[in-house]
């Protein structure tokens, strides 16, 4: 029976690390088809973020109570999980609570401060559960895409998170039961604080039955955990992986600094400069074809947008500070990140169906996001600022706005207005440079 126990642990393992890295894989596939950016400069200010940003969440402390809470949550489980690698080498060895004899007072430390983490957990996702579904508020249950599944999903992943803790927690009070009968293969360890208590509710019981519980928890805790493990890729908290790398490869720039376009300000050089210019190609040789300004797709967005776009958290910070938004413009800084996975992941889905992308007809622009949302940003960067995960909403709209400037001339008329002034008067006034300061003389 322990021998058949070893091999379906080993096959559900293998199994779940697999599906695990296969759909990781199809995720960073995705993210490369962007244009290629380079982010390792800085090494030890991009790793101060990682520990301030991803794991201490400092954006959220703006708000206390909640930011707390989250990362009780979040360092919670993360702490809690490092029984896993226990888990792991029980299944596989057949022992049980492996560590014990060698860790002794150690390990029931760690263990009573994994059970006080994991009722912290508890309590806090209950909290956020109410906060969804009772008392409702805004930012997390109204505006665009947060009804159907974006909603199922954030409780779904609470519930899951209780039921995992509450399986822990009952493994762990069985497990002390059968100790105090000195049932065999159940090794002695000190009482645990929280699943101690817990041991009222079992003590009735035969070892039998008692044996299947602890056994029945046991294979539900772990198989829990690989379930969970492998739901993050179709899951928005996928950042609970990604708000590492993306707080690593965050803008250093300063807040409101634009990345200028190298091919433009090469052109404006050459027109001022059209001695610099290079001469005709006359071998006959085709020309290169022109880079694309701006983005129309997915794909024309850099890896880091696109890795933007898979980190994004969906908690709606962004569009709750947004001006345009808070004025009922449709503009949601949100939106335009789930937009662009959506896209992104449609892609990627049609090259796993077509070996290559095959034109669906389809562009990130229009079909995705409108003009209209484009036109509304005033480029005041609270979305970039209240973000918790230093997701750039700013980056993705100025590429897309870009592309409708200057591939296909789509402006308001004042822009256009403002864009010839600035061509031919070199200001956006229409006055030329020597009758700018005639008001001077008179």
């Amino acid at each position: 029976m322990q021998i058949l126990q070893q091999v379906l642990f080993v096959l559900l393992a293998g199994f779940g690390f697999w599906f695990f890295w296969r759909n990781m894989s199809k995720i960073r596939r995705n993210i490369f088809l962007g244009r290629k950016e380079d982010r390792n400069d800085n090494p030890s200010e991009r790793w101060k973020n990682v520990f301030l940003l991803a794991l201490g969440q400092k954006k959220m402390f703006k708000k206390p109570v909640v930011a707390i809470m989250h990362l009780i949550v979040y360092v919670g489980f993360i702490i809690i999980n490092i029984e896993l690698l226990e888990i792991i080498l029980d299944g596989i060895t057949g022992h049980h609570r492996i560590f014990a004899s060698m860790l002794g007072g150690f390990y029931t430390f760690l263990i009573n401060f994994f059970e006080i983490l994991a009722v912290l957990v508890i309590v806090a996702c209950v909290i956020f559960l109410i906060r969804r579904n009772i008392t409702k508020v805004p930012r997390l249950v109204s505006g665009e895409l947060m009804g159907g599944w974006p909603k199922q999903d954030g409780n779904l992943i609470l519930i899951f998170e209780i039921i995992l803790m509450s399986l822990f927690l009952k493994m762990n009070s069985v497990d002390l039961v059968l100790q105090s009968r000195e049932v065999a293969h159940y090794a002695q360890t000190d009482t645990f604080l929280i699943s101690g208590a817990l041991t009222v509710f079992f003590e009735g019981y035969g070892n039998g039955t008692l044996v299947f519980l602890e056994r029945a928890f046991w294979w539900l805790h772990i198989a829990g955990i690989f379930f969970f493990m492998n739901y993050l890729a179709y899951s928005k908290h996928l950042h609970v992986i990604l708000a590492f790398p993306n707080a690593f490869y965050a803008s250093l720039s300063q807040q409101g600094e634009m990345a200028n376009m190298p091919a433009i300000q090469q052109e404006i050089k050459y027109m001022m400069q059209p001695e610099l210019a290079p001469t005709p190609d006359t071998s006959g040789a085709t020309p290169a074809e022109p880079q694309r300004f701006g983005a129309k797709d997915a794909m024309d967005l850099s890896w880091k947008n696109l890795l933007d776009a898979y980190a994004c958290t969906e908690c709606g910070r962004c569009s709750s500070a947004c001006p345009a938004n808070q004025t009922g413009k449709k503009l949601s800084p949100r939106k335009i990140m789930m937009d662009t996975r959506d896209r992104i992941t449609e892609i990627g889905k049609n090259i796993d169906q077509n070996k290559e992308f095959k034109d669906d007809g389809k562009t990130l622009l229009n079909d995705f996001i409108t003009v209209e949302e484009l036109r509304a940003c005033t480029t005041c960067n609270a979305c970039v600022e209240e973000c918790p995960v230093s997701i750039s909403p700013l980056s993705i709209i100025n590429e897309l706005r870009r592309y409708l400037v200057m591939e296909e001339s789509n402006a308001p008329q004042e822009w256009n207005g403002m864009f010839s002034n600035i061509e031919n008067n070199m200001a956006p006034w229409k006055f030329s440079p020597d009758d700018r300061d005639a008001w001077t003389q008179s």
